[in-house]
């Protein structure tokens, strides 16, 4: 769960992942899916790449990067 800090701010946020958890590097209330493009609420942000560094939407747009980087 996001603290307080972390939630506030507008527009989009800045953030570092991690394997397990995540990390606001400038706060704001959404982060962009790298495979479609749609906002995130930072609350409802639950998949990730820690090696890419990107967010992802859905299972489904985090299998689609998968599958263009070339992993099954």
């Amino acid at each position: 769960m996001l603290g307080r800090f972390e939630r506030g701010g507008t527009g989009e946020a800045v953030v570092e992942y991690g394997d397990s958890n995540l990390r606001v590097v400038r706060p704001g209330r959404f982060v962009r899916c790298a495979v479609t493009g749609a906002e995130i609420p930072l609350d409802e942000l639950r998949y990730w790449s820690v090696a890419r560094q990107e967010p992802y939407a859905t299972p489904e747009a985090a299998l689609q990067r998968l599958r263009e980087i070339g992993r099954p």
